[in-house]
């Protein structure tokens, strides 16, 4: 097992990996900008090392300072969390060739799988159902235009690189297309510095639904249950959910299995997510893998009993799987909201400032993963979510009045959040019996905004 790892993230993630360290006696090195000199994940970790100024590019992304770090400290592993490196193939690369062990897959995954065109291409091999579009990226509109003839509209153009919402649009025709898909091509290569798109069908009106995987180096792989993430809004996920209400038992244990077919095709270790896009008639196609811990990993943990940081390090430790298939089982429910500074009345406008006073509510089955404290400066240099509230109950209305209660206990003030607009979708009646997709957000986003 590892003596010393070092975080290669911020906020509430690295937090999380600091504590999951701590408990297994593993020493920790955070790293952190100007701009997070008194985080949280720095006053906890064994050691700090600045890595640069308050802008990403300058510190969390850059890795030469990261691996400096990492070496100068005597650290044996890497952690990267979720966003940040934590999908880059040529750091995990440069981790390998100097043997400091990167905590996820290793870099031929990455880029196999960060190839949303690429990673389609394989999961057909696998026999894992695909949404109808491109073999691959396309090279011109005139292109484009003969697939949609044959695949129909409405369709989605997607950067090959993307990640996080980015380099993505639907056209519903061909005077759309035309116009999205210049849009795309730029957005993507001012965004990943990658301008290759694909194409697919665009499925309306589906449940956004995720599998969590784990697998080691020995040839073990497990499936974790699903998460439901369709609470999005601009393609960008605000509450999660496990199980889903939307899957029976045959089509879970289906999905699962598909999950499994997915890692094994590209001998993949260590955990990741398979992503699914479920449609209204009860049919499921692969839409990406992410090859890393998400943001929304607590409520398979909840339901699951499985600490997933824990089994992440245990793996890259090259240690053997604690859990067979027949041993995970879906306890409960568990449900997450994602707090963010911003203001929904004002465009969602982001909000950082002073934390004045803060209240986090316990209590059983309740959760919070967070980096705030009284007197913490929220900045404006990174992603507005400042905590995520998790909670677990017997079932799901259950775990929806408990987040209820928690929702209305909890008190960050001094910034504004969307803490409120959580509070009233778990009023809302679509949600409530379960009866939501991914343009829920969008169908209800007014009526939700004026109520809070």
């Amino acid at each position: 097992m590892f003596k010393k790892i070092l975080i290669a993230n911020r906020g509430e993630i690295a937090v999380r990996i600091i504590r999951a360290c701590k408990e297994m006696d593993i020493l920790t090195v955070a790293i952190y900008s100007t701009a997070d000199q008194n985080a949280l994940h720095v006053q906890l970790a064994d050691e700090a090392v600045c890595v640069g100024g308050p802008k990403s590019a300058d510190s969390y992304l850059n890795k030469e300072a990261i691996i400096t770090a990492a070496v100068e400290t005597g650290c044996q592993a890497i952690h990267p969390g979720f966003g940040f490196l934590s999908e880059n193939s040529h750091f995990a690369k440069i981790c390998d060739e100097i043997g400091i062990k990167f905590i996820g897959p290793n870099y031929k995954m990455i880029d196999l799988m960060g190839n949303k065109s690429k990673a389609k291409e394989t999961m057909k091999k696998a026999g894992v159902p695909v949404v109808p579009g491109s073999e691959g990226v396309i090279s011109s509109i005139s292109e484009a235009i003969k697939i949609v003839e044959k695949i129909g509209y409405p369709v989605i153009l997607k950067a090959s690189a993307g990640g996080g919402g980015k380099g993505i649009r639907v056209a519903h025709t061909e005077e759309e297309l035309i116009k999205e898909y210049d849009l795309v091509k730029q957005e993507a290569k001012n965004s990943f510095s990658d301008d290759s798109i694909y194409i697919e069908k665009f499925i309306e009106n589906p449940r956004h639904v995720e599998v969590q995987v784990l697998a080691d180096e020995h040839g073990n792989a497990v499936y974790l249950g699903e998460r439901d993430c369709s609470i999005q809004r601009r393609n960008q996920k605000m509450m999660e959910e496990s199980p889903s209400k939307a899957l029976s038992q045959e089509l879970r244990e289906q999905m699962g299995k598909d999950a499994i077919k997915a890692a094994k095709q590209v001998n993949y270790r260590n955990a990741g997510t398979i992503e699914f896009v479920l449609a209204p008639d009860g049919k499921y196609y692969f839409i990406e893998m992410n090859t890393r811990i998400q943001v929304e990993h607590p409520v398979t943990e909840m339901v699951t009993g499985v600490d997933l940081i824990r089994e992440q390090i245990r793996i890259a430790a090259n240690l053997k799987l604690n859990y067979k298939q027949s041993d995970i089982c879906l306890n409960g429910h568990a449900i997450e909201c994602r707090i963010n500074a911003e203001n929904p009345k004002e465009n969602f406008r982001p909000s950082p400032g002073i934390v004045n006073s803060l209240h986090l509510p316990g209590g059983f089955g309740v959760r919070i993963d967070t980096t705030l404290y009284q007197g913490y400066q929220v900045s404006s240099h990174y992603d507005s979510m400042i905590a995520k509230v998790i909670v677990h109950g017997k079932n799901r209305i259950e775990a929806i009045r408990k987040m209820r209660r928690v929702l209305s206990e909890l008190v960050i003030d001094g910034i504004d959040t969307n803490q409120e607009l959580q509070y009233f979708i778990l009023h809302e009646n679509d949600y409530v019996k379960g009866e939501f997709d991914t343009s829920f957000i969008e169908n209800h986003l007014d009526e939700l905004v004026n109520e809070s």
